[in-house]
């Protein structure tokens, strides 16, 4: 994590590659292919379960494999089962639609387990046979690579054993995988950070799938009512008015006692984690139905990470058509959250798209405001002006002078005021103090975190820069 009181941390620069071969990992479910995805990785990018059908929408990567100079696109795509409904058709289709688009695909299966949905699988793939390397899975152990030798009668030309969990024989996959790759047309590109990181958030089934396609003009993510059906992060990138976005559909956090299976919980986690890459959370709250216990939690995490955050009223098409009732929804949700009444509250239909407009350009003065800096000069003078319109108290205990203070971060905003008794500077001082910086210097959006030190430095002495 970068320094936040380093601006050459800030800015430096990531690299970036455009043009990556493509590398999807293909099979029915529970054939280990997040466990192969994580393996490859070498990290837990994708969520590993019991449960078939843990992998619903596909997870991307980045994979740099042994003695390859340049990485590829890893993809984990969802399973293919013989008997659908119709979130399994959806999985499927956009498991073949991966598949059809990579530049090479890993088939895996089990070594011990043939089931007909991997039969239906091999037909199917025959077709790509010339760009398809057959990953059986769970060969633990040389007994186990004989039963292994069953598969090559599907007439796969590379076929490769493997035990994605013990990492047997994932060196000798990797020199496969290298070897059928083209990375002529692959090329760097450098990250600057001007991307603005949105994350999606919000309790299950309260619209954060419809919102990232419709953002993403294309059916990126799974949308389904039934709830819990975004299991993993899932990320996209648009231009909005000259302005680039990365767009992270989360799964949906439920309340603790509802978490009970345990992909629910590594997802919910994924999700919390996903706050430290965002910029701005639009929490996604049911126009209908109202706030949820759920939709306080993010809040707190979100805030707690200095993240800005947009309320946005879901489904606000199906609410009546009634007189100021929007301002009325907004007073009840700035009066609940209190301290929060600085963060903007907004309409919203992501079904039709009435208020994405807005949400956007609300998201990019945050963004904004989150990376603004002032100088230190400019701020010890609105200081000075603060602490002359509302002196500090009076007393032997409650008694300090603010000596200077000093912009200590970016994205999370942070401030530093040096007190000569910093114990002694209230609450509500501080908050005095932090809706001055809010109102007076340009993060009227956004939360202002503020530590207090002990002086050593009287503020005419400082070097104001």
């Amino acid at each position: 994590m970068n320094d936040m009181n380093d601006p050459d941390a800030l800015s430096a620069p990531i690299k970036r590659w455009r043009n990556l071969p493509v590398v999807a990992i293909a099979g029915r479910p529970n054939a280990g292919k997040s466990t192969l995805f994580n393996r490859l990785l070498r990290s837990r990018k994708s969520i590993v379960d019991p449960t078939p059908g843990v992998t619903r929408d596909p997870i991307e990567a980045e994979w740099l494999p042994y003695d390859a100079g340049m990485p590829v696109l890893l993809v984990d795509t969802g399973g293919l089962k013989l008997e659908r409904d119709e979130m399994d058709e959806q999985v499927s289709a956009k498991s073949w639609d991966r598949v059809e688009r990579a530049d090479l695909v890993l088939f895996l299966v089990d070594v011990v387990n043939v089931t007909p949905e991997d039969e239906e699988f091999a037909a199917r793939l025959r077709k790509y046979a010339n760009k398809t390397i057959l990953v059986v899975n769970k060969a633990d152990s040389p007994e186990r690579d004989l039963r292994a030798w069953n598969h090559a009668s599907w007439g796969y030309k590379d076929m490769v054993f493997v035990s994605a969990e013990h990492g047997r024989h994932i060196d000798e996959l990797e020199e496969l995988v290298i070897s059928k790759l083209d990375w002529s047309k692959a090329e760097p590109y450098t990250d600057e950070h001007t991307d603005i990181r949105v994350a999606i958030m919000g309790k299950p089934n309260v619209g954060k799938s419809t919102l990232l396609n419709r953002l993403l003009g294309q059916e990126r993510s799974i949308v389904s009512n039934m709830p819990g059906t975004t299991r993993d992060v899932v990320e996209g990138r648009f231009v909005w008015k000259g302005r680039e976005f990365t767009v992270l559909d989360t799964a949906g956090m439920r309340r603790k006692a509802k978490v009970t299976e345990s992909v629910e919980y590594y997802s919910v986690n994924r999700a919390i984690k996903t706050l430290d890459r965002a910029d701005v959370v639009i929490l996604m709250i049911d126009a209908v139905e109202g706030l949820s216990d759920q939709d306080k939690k993010i809040v707190r995490l979100a805030t707690d990470k200095g993240r800005g955050v947009i309320f946005a009223l879901n489904k606000w098409d199906a609410m009546p058509d009634i007189k100021n009732a929007f301002e009325a929804s907004r007073d009840r949700l700035q009066f609940f959250f209190g301290q929060m009444a600085y963060a903007p509250v907004l309409p919203l239909s992501g079904r039709d798209g009435t208020g994405v407009d807005k949400v956007l350009k609300t998201a990019v003065e945050l963004f904004d405001q989150l990376h603004k800096r002032i100088g230190t000069s400019v701020l010890n003078d609105a200081v000075q002006k603060w602490l002359a319109d509302y002196p500090p108290p009076v007393g032997s205990k409650t008694f300090f002078k603010l000596r200077y203070a000093v912009q200590t971060g970016v994205n999370p905003v942070s401030f530093t005021f040096f007190a000569t008794r910093p114990e002694a500077v209230s609450e509500s001082y501080q908050s005095y103090l932090r809706n001055k910086i809010r109102s007076e210097l340009g993060f009227t959006q956004v939360p202002v975190s503020l530590s207090l030190k002990p002086s050593r430095k009287r503020f005419e002495d400082l070097d104001r820069k």
